[in-house]
C-alpha cells in the first residue's frame, strides 16, 4: 500500500475511535451557557444557569440579589446542581437552577451569580429580572356590572393588558353555575359566587388561559377552578373559599377512596395561589399529572388554608423546577404535599404547617427529584416524617416531624406508616439530610433515614423531642377520626428547637434570637394570614 494511504487510513482509524470513545470520558470542567430567569411571579424569581460539563458535580453557584438602583447585595440560597435527566418519559437538561424569595411585586432586581468549579469554568454574571405587578383593574380597566340574581353560565371577552376586562357584582350576590375563561387573556373575575354540585361539575375554568385573575370569590362545586391541557400561563387565583363534597371518613380516604374533585387544578407555568380557603376535595390543590402535564415550572402555592383533603392537601406532582409551596396551613388531609414525581428539581416546600395528616407529611414518590423540604412541622399518627418512597437529590433541613401510634386502622388502605419518629425509604446517594428534630408520642422511640439510624445520618439533627415540650396545648391527634380543629402550632419558650436550626439565606435570615428554630415558625412570631384576605370572606 501507498505510505500516503496507510497514513491517511491509521488517521481516519484514529479519529473514528476517538469519536467513539470521548462521549465515555467524563468531563469535569463546567462549559458555562445562558442564564435564563423563566416566568417571573409576584414575589419569586426563578434563576437557571444552563451548562455543559461538570460531570463530577462540584460545581456551584452563589447568589446575591439587589433592587434596581440600591447599593447593598442580599445573600440569596446558592443554586441546586441539577444534572440532565429524564423519569415517566420527562426529560431536563444539565444546569444549576434555583429561586429568589419574598421579593417585593412589580420591582426591578439585579442579581449577582459566581459559578465555582474547582476543575475549570468558573465565571460571574450579572443578570436582570423583575416580579410581576399584583393585578390590579386600575382606571382603564373595562367593567361588566353584573345584577345580583342566579345565572347558567358566564361567558368572557378577552381584555389586554392595558385594558383588562372585570366581571364583578358589587350590588349584592350573582351566583353562576359555570364561569368560562378558556383560551381567555387578561380577565379578572372579582367576587362571584359559583355552584355547580353535579358529579363532573366544574366550577370556573381556564384552559389555555393567560394574564386571568380570579378573586375574591364563592366556589361550590365538585371541581372548583381547573385549567387542563393547553394548560394556563402567569394567572392569579387568591383570596376565594372553594368548597367541595368531601366528608372525613376512611372510606374516602386515599387513591383508591370513595372521593371526588379538585378544588384547585392546574396545568401551565408562572400561575400563582395564594390566600385561598379550600375544604372537602380528593385533592384541595393540584398540579396535573403524566399525560395531562404541560411545563409545570415556577408555580407558586402560599398562605392557603386547606382542610379535608382526603387524598392530598396539596398535590404538586410532575414539577419541574422552581414549583414554591410555602407558608400553607393543613388540617386533616390523608397526605400533606406530595411530589409524585419532581422532575429534576429543585421544587421547594418550606414552612408549612401541618396536623391531622395520616399517610405521610411528604409523598416523594415514583423517584422523585429535586425536592427542597425547609422548615415544616408535621404532627401525625404513624410515622412523623416519611410517607415517601424512593428519592434522589432530596435535601431536608430544619423540618419538625412527630408521629405516635397509627391509630389501630389500615387508613385509605395505606395507612399511616409506621409508628415511629422518621422512616424515610430508599434515599438514594445524593439525598441529604440533616437539622431535622423528630420525635414521637406514647410509642417507643425509633428513627430511620434508609437503613441507617437517624443520629448517623443527620449529625446536627435532634431526637427525642416531645408534644409537650415543644408545643402549647397540642393534643396528638389519635385517632385522625373525627377531623381535628385547626392547631397553632408555633414553639413553646424553651424547646430543643429554639435556635437550633442552620441558616438559610434568603429563607430564614430574619430569625429572632442566637439562630433561627427549627420549624415552620420562629418563637413569637404572629401566625401568618392563612385563607382570604378581603373584608367580604
Amino acid at each position: 500500500m501507498n505510505p500516503n494511504h496507510m497514513k491517511r487510513a491509521l488517521n481516519i482509524i484514529f479519529w473514528l475511535q476517538l469519536i467513539i470513545i470521548l462521549p465515555g470520558i467524563a468531563q469535569k470542567n463546567t462549559i458555562p451557557g445562558a442564564v435564563t430567569t423563566p416566568y417571573p411571579t409576584l414575589i419569586n424569581l426563578a434563576v437557571e444557569w444552563a451548562i455543559q460539563g461538570d460531570d463530577n458535580m462540584n460545581g456551584a453557584v452563589t447568589v446575591k440579589f439587589r433592587e434596581k438602583g440600591a447599593e447593598e447585595w442580599s445573600q440569596g440560597m446558592p443554586l441546586f446542581r441539577v444534572p440532565a435527566g429524564q423519569n415517566i418519559g420527562f426529560t431536563w437538561t444539565n444546569k444549576h437552577s434555583g429561586s429568589i424569595f419574598d421579593l417585593k411585586p412589580g420591582t426591578g432586581y439585579e442579581i449577582l451569580l459566581t459559578l465555582t468549579d474547582p476543575d475549570g469554568g468558573s465565571e460571574e454574571r450579572v443578570v436582570e429580572a423583575s416580579t410581576r405587578a399584583v393585578p390590579d383593574p386600575g382606571n382603564n380597566a373595562e367593567y361588566f356590572e353584573i345584577q345580583p340574581g342566579v345565572y347558567d353560565t358566564l361567558r368572557t371577552q378577552n381584555g389586554s393588558k392595558d385594558k383588562p376586562v372585570v366581571y364583578i357584582c358589587r350590588k349584592g350576590k350573582a351566583t353562576f353555575s359555570y364561569i368560562d375563561l378558556n383560551n381567555r387573556k387578561w380577565v379578572y373575575i372579582i367576587g362571584l359566587n359559583i355552584g355547580n354540585l353535579r358529579t363532573d361539575g366544574i366550577g370556573i375554568q381556564m384552559n389555555g388561559a393567560s394574564n386571568c385573575m380570579v378573586k375574591g370569590c364563592s366556589v361550590n362545586a365538585v371541581y372548583g377552578i381547573v385549567a387542563y391541557k393547553p394548560g394556563a400561563e402567569n394567572c392569579y387565583i387568591s383570596d376565594n373559599v372553594i368548597t367541595g363534597t368531601c366528608e372525613w371518613t376512611n372510606e374516602a380516604m386515599g387513591a383508591h377512596g370513595a372521593n371526588i374533585g379538585e378544588g384547585i387544578e392546574m396545568t401551565g407555568p408562572g400561575n400563582v395561589i395564594c390566600y385561598n380557603k379550600v375544604t372537602g376535595f380528593r385533592d384541595c390543590i393540584s398540579t396535573m399529572e403524566d399525560q395531562h402535564v404541560v411545563n409545570q415550572t415556577c408555580i407558586d402555592i402560599y398562605n392557603n388554608d386547606i382542610n379535608l383533603g382526603l387524598d392530598d392537601g396539596i398535590e404538586a406532582d410532575f414539577c419541574f423546577s422552581n414549583c414554591r409551596i410555602f407558608r400553607n396551613r393543613l388540617t386533616n388531609c390523608f397526605v400533606g404535599l406530595s411530589s409524585q414525581p419532581g422532575l429534576g428539581g429543585p421544587n421547594y416546600f418550606y414552612r408549612n404547617s401541618m396536623y391531622n395528616i395520616i399517610y405521610g407529611g411528604y409523598k416523594l414518590r415514583r423517584y422523585s427529584q429535586g425536592d427542597v423540604v425547609l422548615h415544616n412541622t408535621v404532627i401525625k399518627v404513624g410515622s412523623g416524617m416519611g410517607g415517601n418512597d424512593s428519592l434522589d437529590y432530596a435535601y431536608f433541613r430544619n423540618n419538625v416531624a412527630i408521629g405516635g401510634p397509627t391509630g389501630g386502622v389500615n387508613w385509605g388502605d395505606y395507612g399511616s406508616g409506621n409508628p415511629c419518629a422518621a422512616d424515610i425509604y430508599k434515599p438514594k446517594i445524593h439525598c441529604s439530610f440533616d437539622y431535622d428534630a423528630v420525635g414521637v408520642f406514647e410509642v417507643p422511640y425509633f428513627a430511620k433515614i434508609g437503613k441507617l439510624p437517624f443520629s448517623e445520618v443527620e449529625k446536627h439533627g435532634i431526637e427525642r423531642i416531645t408534644l409537650d415540650e415543644t408545643f402549647i396545648n397540642i393534643q396528638f391527634p389519635n385517632p385522625p377520626l373525627p377531623e381535628r380543629e385547626i392547631q397553632d402550632l408555633r414553639p413553646k419558650s424553651g424547646a430543643r428547637i429554639i435556635d437550633a436550626a442552620i441558616l438559610i439565606p434568603n429563607i430564614n435570615d430574619n430569625y429572632t434570637g442566637k439562630a433561627p428554630d427549627i420549624g415552620a415558625y420562629e418563637l413569637g412570631q404572629e401566625l401568618p394570614h392563612y385563607g382570604p384576605r378581603t373584608s367580604q370572606q
